[in-house]
């Protein structure tokens, strides 16, 4: 399984032994790391990267996975503060995007306070016990979340409230006259806006997703070429899942498209 990992640890030199311990584990067969860096949350809140990997052909993808994170994670601060209620659009499409929820980000946000550090990889790992083992061996603490295509489920309730919005607007427009229907009809245009908003964000991640994807199986490939036997099978097993997954949010997300072009041009 495809798993984001936060690993948090009191200092600097304790993240970076948890970091090379990570791609020992790697080199062992025991994980695949699509990506990692080493963070630490300054003084005045902010997190900052302090080492990053480049791990092949996922590197870019992995690291805009990073990136991605990082920027949650400030979210998820301000939200353990009470500043997070406004919190945008864009926000939660990350979130569905990366498969987190808010419950994970405030955990991490919580744990990763001022002067700590956190590890933070993208892997694939048959089983979540080694790893975890191996972490708070060394004074870790240990955040994990299982990559999960939550983005089309965001998509579904933010479109079916719209369209229901738009309904209820235009039903109001043909009863109103005069300046009533006038802002009825400036409502009816914002909420069309809305709607397309959503399909270029539909867009953007889905041509993120693929790029993503892509640099994945090319990494997992790379690597199968090497292995041998059983885990050489469990690689390639891996890529299939990855291809057939990725056919299937394609899918979702272009019907996503079609939907709502149609009721734009209604």
């Amino acid at each position: 399984m495809d798993s984001i990992l936060v690993v948090v640890f009191e200092n600097e030199s304790k993240a970076y032994v948890g970091s090379q311990a990570l791609r020992e584990m790697e080199i062992e067969g025991s994980i695949h790391l699509y990506a990692k860096a080493v963070l630490i949350r300054d003084v005045d809140g902010k997190v900052q990267v302090k080492q990053s990997s480049d791990m092949g052909a996922a590197g870019t993808a992995g690291g805009l996975v990073i990136g991605a994170l990082i920027g949650l994670f400030g979210g998820a601060t301000a939200a353990a503060i009470g500043a997070g209620a406004g919190m945008s659009g864009g926000f939660l499409y990350d979130m569905a995007h990366l498969g987190v929820d808010q419950d994970y980000l405030d955990g991490v946000g919580k744990s990763l306070k001022p002067g700590k550090t956190a590890v933070v990889a993208e892997i694939w790992e048959d089983w979540i016990l080694p790893v975890d083992t191996k972490m708070e061996a060394l004074g870790g603490v240990v955040f994990r979340h299982t990559r999960k295509d939550i983005l089309d489920l965001q998509v579904e309730r933010d479109i079916t409230t719209l369209k229901a919005e738009i309904d209820e607007l235009e039903a109001e427009y043909e009863r109103a006259s005069g300046e009533a229907k006038v802002k009825f009809q400036g409502k009816i245009d914002t909420a069309r806006a809305k709607l397309q908003t959503i399909v270029n964000r539909i867009q953007a991640r889905l041509e993120a997703s693929q790029e993503e994807t892509k640099a994945k199986i090319q990494s997992l490939q790379e690597k199968a070429a090497k292995a041998r036997d059983e885990h050489k099978a469990q690689l390639e097993k891996r890529i299939t899942e990855l291809q057939a997954e990725q056919k299937r949010r394609n899918e979702q997300l272009k019907q996503a498209v079609q939907d709502i072009t149609e009721t734009l041009e209604a």
